[in-house]
């Protein structure tokens, strides 16, 4: 057995090996050793050899799933070796093989992954020139797929925002890629994912395109959208081979790709996910506080996992929006409606992963019920759905399948309420089978015939307490205590003596005894063979199924938007493609429903690509502006995945990304401090951004000193409001007050202010957008208000006394756009010194840096060069 094992674990040296002995998987050696500190477990031995005693630990074959589970989470490959004959029929050792290797992208157990959310298994083909990404759901069978061409920078930062997007559990890369340590390492620390190299022959493009052309059962790849995408040939081709390998079945539930370009949707970074807390939490990494939260009133699993893929890939194309928001509409319109369907819903089952759990062939007959009692509600769905006006929720109707001839094979095979297990027995209704009907016949006569043997056998000796037993070791036997055995008949055979009893045979006994289990074996037998033939039969019709499934999914979703907006007073946003943003009295759909009974304050919005391009918003600390400008992009965002709103009313212009650049923190584990975290996120804002862009920028330049803050926030802004290097539409929140001097210099931007009211020396948030600059900052009334002791507040008044009665800002020259910005390098001087020798807002005294500066060629130099080069100037002006 040990040379058994020895064998097998040859061939799979990266993976703990779950070797089945009788009722229990084992591991031995370095597996052992690794599972008993992982799992908790006592670790034993077993003799090898002469002198060798192998470490050895196990666990209940019947509660493996947990145990695999703990070991995938902790990023482990466990490989499943399982008896592959029946023991009764082997000549010697049975054989065993490994028929499943689970690995983080690829576990299927609905008890550990999170039923609302997808676990994805991804795979990525790279080189100098291209990037294919496909990703997979195993346990449901969706696979999709993109390409990217173009340089390094641009592939690397769209794998980034579309890794942000699946966050794969796992990911399986070409060697071109795995070479390249420092991209892999950023991708493993930012996404908290294991990342393998697959062998290089499976990303060959012919082989690539054999293997997708197998598993989808077609001659051709054109039907699927392939054609010119040979990356995205490569990584789909690759990973349908890593499932081969690792699973081990016939995969049939995988029968369509989606292949999609990420043109087709808004894209958002993955700091823009973080900030707008789309699917979690900032802090705490919960649902509760996510837009998901607020959103997800679904009925189904499937249904909540689409609901989040639309709120990942909000949509750019009217029509698809509009044709969701007529269907919420539709629903809203009729409230009854939402009730009916939401009560049928409730009484389906995550169709998508059972049928997973059917092509596993890892199913039980209590699985087959689900199924069925899901199957049950689609007439009645299909029929409520018919009557409404929508053209989308009309259409769904029309193509559901409602599955009859599935519900009926399922409810004339399948006993109401089976056991867990399907070789037990006891699964199949007798009248389904003829031959199944005919031994539980015998069964139940043989049953009744040791009944009247045991009361012809008391009568017959006299015995009272006579009774007629079993056990699997003896079979049938008759039960006499010791004190009648004197009355015990010449024909018993004694078979076993116990402390008070003796147990007895007879040959009538045994012959009957045959025949019961006999038919219990057969019985038994039977019934699982029904069971696997009842299961292929529904695998056979798992495209039908799964159709059926996603039909059900956008239905539930749909709903679920309906409710939402129906109990919050969310209103149908108008869309337009002109890049106009204009909303009346919106509101942070977040935070009003977690404020619960407190009055939340709506703001106005009117932003466009002309004259309020660019939105400078001042105020103090805690008074809302960034809650402000969240609720503007999340409205937004909203509207397109098709929801409703919470405004009183929304026209939206169609933006192609959202970008934010929100908080500060760093990124110790890349070596960089939060201020180059936050210029790196502006480069990327600057270099990425189009005028079909929304940006929301919250204190850009905080992270180092006053002036070079300033100076960058200031030139950022310009950058943005020129059409020909960004124009997108921008909420640009600001403690510069400066920067208000900007309005009526540069066209398109306008300043609004967060309304404080002052009471003494306090201060009263309003929480209400106006236009206008603020006038001060407020910031000692905040730290006041946070606690901060009355000794520091009352000297942080008198140091700001004595510093506005020396205010730079009054003493420098006004700064003002030139022309153009390439004519700014001209300015060579650009402040005076007061007569006080104090500092205007430019002007340096060390000669070193101002050749520096004049040696500048702002013709040539980008935008992330210029927030590289004020860095290095910034630090050495400090050690000065």
């Amino acid at each position: 057995m040990m040379k058994q094992y020895m064998k097998i674990k040859e061939k799979h040296k990266d993976s703990i090996l779950f070797f089945r002995l009788g009722d229990f998987y084992e591991m031995f050696f370095d597996d052992a050793i690794i599972a008993s500190k992982e799992l908790e477990i006592t670790l034993t031995g077993r003799d090898c050899g002469k002198k060798e005693r192998a470490p050895m630990c196990g666990v209940p074959y019947h509660s493996a799933d947990s145990y695999i589970a703990k070991l995938v989470e902790k990023g482990y490959r466990v490989a499943i070796c399982e008896q592959i004959e029946d023991a009764s029929q082997s000549k010697g050792i049975v054989k065993r093989d490994v028929v499943r290797i689970i690995t983080p992208g690829t576990i299927t157990d609905d008890k550990v992954l999170d039923e609302k959310s997808n676990n994805y298994l991804c795979c990525i083909y790279m080189d100098k020139d291209g990037i294919g990404i496909t990703y997979v759901d195993v346990s449901i069978g969706d696979l999709y797929t993109t390409q990217i061409i173009g340089n390094e920078k641009k592939i690397e930062r769209i794998l980034f925002d579309e890794l942000a997007k699946i966050r794969p559990n796992e990911i399986i890369v070409n060697e071109f890629l795995y070479n390249n340590e420092d991209l892999t390492n950023s991708i493993r620390k930012r996404f908290n994912t294991v990342i393998d190299k697959f062998d290089e022959w499976a990303f060959e493009l012919s082989t690539a395109e054999q293997k997708i052309k197998t598993q989808m059962s077609v001659v051709t790849l054109e039907g699927y959208g392939f054609k010119n995408k040979k990356y995205s040939i490569a990584s789909t081709g690759a990973l349908i081979e890593y499932l081969n390998e690792t699973q081990k079945v016939s995969l049939n539930h995988l029968n369509n790709i989606t292949t999609y370009s990420i043109n087709k949707f808004m894209v958002l970074d993955m700091n823009t996910r973080r900030n707008l807390e789309l699917t979690e939490t900032i802090r705490g990494k919960s649902k509760k506080g996510s837009l998901f939260w607020l959103l997800d009133k679904t009925s189904t699993a499937m249904g909540g996992r689409l609901l989040k893929r639309w709120i990942e890939e909000p949509l750019i194309n009217i029509e698809k929006i509009n044709e969701r928001l007529e269907s919420v509409e539709e629903l809203i319109n009729n409230i009854l409606l939402i009730d009916d369907i939401k009560k049928l819903l409730t009484s389906v089952y995550d169709i998508e992963r059972l049928m997973g759990k059917i092509v596993y062939g890892n199913c039980n007959a209590r699985d087959l019920l689900s199924l069925k009692n899901s199957i049950k509600v689609f007439p009645k769905l299909k029929s409520i759905l018919l009557t409404t006006n929508s053209k989308q929720l009309t259409k769904l109707a029309k193509n559901l399948d409602t599955l009859n001839d599935i519900y009926e094979l399922i409810e004339k095979s399948v006993i109401e309420d089976p056991p867990l297990t399907v070789k037990e027995g006891n699964i199949i209704k007798s009248e389904y089978n003829k031959e199944l009907f005919e031994l539980r016949e015998a069964m139940t006569k043989g049953k009744e015939w040791l009944s009247k043997l045991e009361k012809r056998e008391k009568e017959r000796t006299g015995i009272k307490s006579l009774k007629i037993g079993f056990n699997k070791v003896f079979g049938y036997y008759i039960e006499v205590t010791k004190s009648n055995i004197k009355y015990v008949p010449d024909n018993y055979i004694r078979k076993q003596t116990l402390a008070n009893s003796e147990r007895y045979i007879t040959p009538e006994l045994k012959e009957m005894e045959a025949k019961i289990l006999g038919a219990e074996e057969k019985s038994m037998k039977l019934e699982y063979d029904l069971f696997v033939e009842i299961r292929n039969t529904i695998r056979q019709e798992v495209k039908r199924i799964q159709k059926a499934a996603k039909i059900v999914s956008t239905i539930d979703a749909l709903n679920s938007l309906a409710q939402v907006a129906f109990k919050n007073n969310f209103v149908r946003p108008r869309l337009n493609n002109k890049g106009i943003i204009k909303i009346k009295n919106g509101r942070h759909p977040v935070v009003e429903k977690m404020l619960e009974n407190e009055l939340f304050i709506p703001n106005d919005t009117h932003l466009d690509n002309n004259q309020n391009r660019i939105a400078i918003i001042t105020g103090p600390n805690m008074a809302g502006k960034s809650t402000y400008m969240r609720q503007v992009a999340l409205i937004t965002l909203m509207a397109q995945i098709g929801s409703f709103v919470p405004a009183d009313e929304a026209n939206i212009g169609i933006v192609d990304r959202i970008f934010t650049r929100v908080g500060a923190s760093d990124d110790l584990s890349q070596g960089q401090s939060t201020f180059m975290v936050e210029m790196s996120e502006v480069a990327n804002i600057l270099n990425n951004a189009t005028n079909n862009s929304l940006l929301i920028l919250d204190e850009i330049g905080r992270g180092t000193s006053t002036f070079d803050g300033l100076s960058i926030a200031w030139a950022v802004v310009e950058y943005i409001s020129d059409k020909n290097k960004v124009g997108a539409k921008t909420l640009f929140a600001t403690h510069y007050h400066e920067l208000t001097e900007l309005e009526g210099k540069i066209e398109g931007i306008k300043n609004y202010n967060i309304l404080v009211k002052e009471k003494g020396d306090d201060i009263i948030f309003l929480r209400k957008i106006d236009k206008g600059g603020a006038d001060r900052s407020y910031g000692i009334e905040v730290a006041k208000l946070a606690g901060v002791p009355h000794e520091v507040i009352r000297r942080a008044h008198e140091i700001l006394s004595e510093l506005e009665d020396r205010d730079i800002a009054k003493n420098s020259v006004a700064i003002t756009k030139s022309n153009t910005y390439e004519e700014s390098k001209t300015n060579e001087t650009i402040g005076e010194k007061n007569n006080n020798h104090q500092l205007d807002l430019f002007s340096i005294k060390e000669s070193q840096i101002i050749d520096k500066l004049k040696s500048i060629d702002m013709m040539q130099i980008t935008p992330l060069d210029a927030i590289n080069l004020l860095y290095e100037l910034s630090k050495e002006a400090k050690k000065m």
